[in-house]
């Protein structure tokens, strides 16, 4: 069971409260999480990741166990304790202004 974490205005698009659980099947990357996610919650597809390239949108960060995950590659394998649901995935939203 993979534990995720959305920012609150994800939470409230997504109607959930607290963290999400997911069911992954494979190996455990960005990629596979966030492809669970939308399967789950097909109104986040789009608010997370762009519809055609997949790519994260901007003022979005993922984090997992302490570590800025951003701008790894989508199917690096996530640490162990994302996998074991030990740690959960964290998807930020990042804040801007001057």
């Amino acid at each position: 069971m993979i534990r995720v974490v959305l920012p609150a205005h994800l939470k409230m698009h997504a109607s959930v409260n607290g963290e999400v659980r997911l069911d992954v099947e494979g190996a455990i990357t960005q990629r596979s999480v966030l492809d669970a996610l939308e399967d789950s919650y097909p109104m986040l597809r789009g608010a997370i990741r762009d519809h055609a390239t997949k790519r994260r949108r901007p003022f979005l960060r993922f984090f997992a166990c302490q570590q800025d995950l951003s701008h790894e590659p989508p199917d690096a394998p996530l640490p162990d304790a994302i996998a074991t649901g030990a740690q959960p995935f964290l998807i930020v939203g990042a804040i801007a202004g001057g």
